[in-house]
């Protein structure tokens, strides 16, 4: 089991602690990437990064591009979000300041 998550076409965003990213997808969900999380408790921050070995990397750019807002599970509100990808020329996205957040 490990801390995954990952974010559905509707733009839900779902963590769990599971052994297959695929275990928390539910009926109907189709995935648009996901990767690992950890809660920092000291910056109070939700960092994610990496990628699904299944689904790829998030789809940030496809989500931004749609103009959806992120769902994010309310027990995190209030947390500064960001995703850190595999690659370290990639610059880190701040996820809790690029989209629009509606907690669930």
């Amino acid at each position: 089991m490990a801390q995954k998550f990952v974010i559905t076409r509707r733009g839900i965003l779902r963590l769990g602690h599971v052994s297959m990213h695929k275990d928390l997808l539910q009926a109907g969900d189709a995935c648009m990437g996901g990767g690992f999380w950890r809660f920092d408790p000291v910056t109070m921050r939700l960092e994610l990064s990496g990628r699904s070995y299944d689904f790829g990397e998030p789809m940030w750019e496809w989500l931004l591009g749609s103009g959806l807002t992120l769902k994010v599970p309310h027990q995190w509100q209030g947390m500064r979000i960001v995703y850190a990808p595999d690659d370290p020329a990639q610059r880190p996205l701040a996820v809790s300041e690029e989209f629009a957040i509606e907690y669930i």
